[in-house]
């Protein structure tokens, strides 16, 4: 029997699962600047999955590169969901969060004129 395509998968759902309250994380103390941090892990673990020999060593840090570039999708939407409060907003963000709220509301309203 052949479970490296279990194993594979198993892995790829744990670092999916890692990754979720890693971005919400990096939203909440760093906002969404952090998505550049989040480039760079992609790269670096791109170019390692590249250079590693290893079948498992090259699926999982590319498996892992792809979570990376995915975040940076998320960290914007992670925003969103903080601006609609499903998630808590950083108290000490809170002057960030308003003008964000305030350019949201400005925005809209060239539209609906």
């Amino acid at each position: 029997m052949n479970f490296k395509g279990l194993i594979i998968g198993g892995i790829t759902f744990l670092l999916i699962g890692l990754f979720h309250p890693i971005v919400i994380k990096c939203e909440y103390f760093f906002g969404r600047k952090s998505w550049v941090f989040f480039l760079m892990g992609g790269m670096i673990f791109s170019g390692i999955s590249v250079i590693v020999d290893n079948l498992y060593g090259s699926l999982i840090t590319g498996v892992l590169a792809c979570c990376f570039f995915w975040s940076i999708k998320e960290i914007f939407e992670q925003e969103v969901r903080v601006l609609k409060g499903w998630f808590p907003k950083n108290p000490q963000r809170e002057a960030y969060y308003e003008k964000i709220q305030n350019q949201l509301k400005e925005e809209e309203k060239k539209f609906t004129q």
